[in-house]
């Protein structure tokens, strides 16, 4: 199993960014690619790195990249917030499947603010080369995630739930009190596995070293969205979506059964398949997610 890393142009405007990438496997094979989008928005892409499992025993080719604003790609502080749109990553997206020489056949696979990325991508843009799709703990809309988050936050200790709404009423959210109630919060509904695996870690710490995409697209808060995406949805043009298409969530997590249904009643080729934890299968359920997604890869 080779691994590659390297950078790739990309050009908005006048300008030109650097998106960094990684492959893992041999894209010359005659296996169908898998290229991963990573959550946030403005996460790295390193929480994810456990799906190299994939081309470990079934020789799928993988492309990991952290999209423009995170990681080792281009970062971005200064850019108004009319630069940071679904557009700007559905390009960005574009731009690396031509450069990789696999946009005539993929499978997509993107996870939390990856997946949402990848519905809009699909049933906006509807790539001819776009074979299978996979929707990893993504909501169709962001009035729907948010509405489950608050459910969630609704079962704590109202202490828990006062001190959340006081330091967003205050404004201080980016306080250590906040985070680690946010934390507490994050250890039920993100990741049940604690400590955190060491590459989720690195992926949240990412987002604090540079926190523009984030705090741009979403805001300072996990439970009142003021970015970007407060109004997105995708979930009237999810029938338009003609691949076949895995929904995968969890028990617990933000993308709820409610969350995710639109996905399942609207996409015509789709299947759904629920984990019994939270936001990170391929942390919590190792064994059983990649077998799933194996056999929806290889069917």
């Amino acid at each position: 199993m080779t691994e590659t890393t390297g950078t790739i142009g990309f050009k908005r405007g006048d300008e030109t960014y650097t998106t960094w990438y990684k492959l893992v496997g041999d894209l010359t094979s005659p296996t169908t690619p898998l290229v991963i989008l990573h959550g946030g928005p403005g996460m790295s892409h390193h929480y994810l790195i456990s799906h190299t499992a994939l081309s470990t025993t079934h020789n799928i080719p993988l492309v990991f990249y952290d999209q423009i604003g995170i990681g080792a790609s281009a970062h971005l502080p200064d850019k108004p917030s009319t630069f940071w749109t679904t557009d700007l990553f559905m390009d960005e997206l574009d731009n690396l499947l031509t450069a990789l020489g696999i946009a005539g056949r993929f499978d997509l696979l993107g996870h939390s603010w990856g997946g949402m990325l990848a519905a809009e991508y699909a049933a906006t843009r509807h790539p001819t080369g776009l074979r299978r799709l996979i929707l990893a703990n993504a909501p169709p809309s962001n009035a729907l995630w948010e509405e489950s988050i608050h459910q969630h936050l609704s079962k704590f200790p109202q202490a828990f739930q006062e001190e959340v709404r006081k330091h967003e009423r205050e404004g201080t959210t980016s306080s250590k009190a906040y985070q680690d109630t946010l934390q507490t919060f994050y250890e039920r509904h993100t990741c049940q596995i604690v400590p955190w695996p060491a590459e989720l870690v690195v992926s949240f710490k990412a987002m604090e070293a540079d926190p523009t995409v984030y705090t741009t697209m979403l805001g300072t808060s996990e439970f009142n969205t003021t970015g970007t995406l407060k109004t997105w949805s995708v979930v009237d043009r999810l029938h338009t979506i003609t691949c076949p298409t895995l929904v995968v969530n969890g028990a617990e997590e933000g993308a709820q059964d409610f969350v995710v249904a639109p996905f399942i009643e609207r996409i015509p080729k789709v299947k759904w398949v629920k984990f019994a934890k939270s936001h990170c299968p391929f942390w919590e359920d190792e064994e059983y997610y990649f077998e799933t997604i194996e056999n929806f890869l290889l069917a």
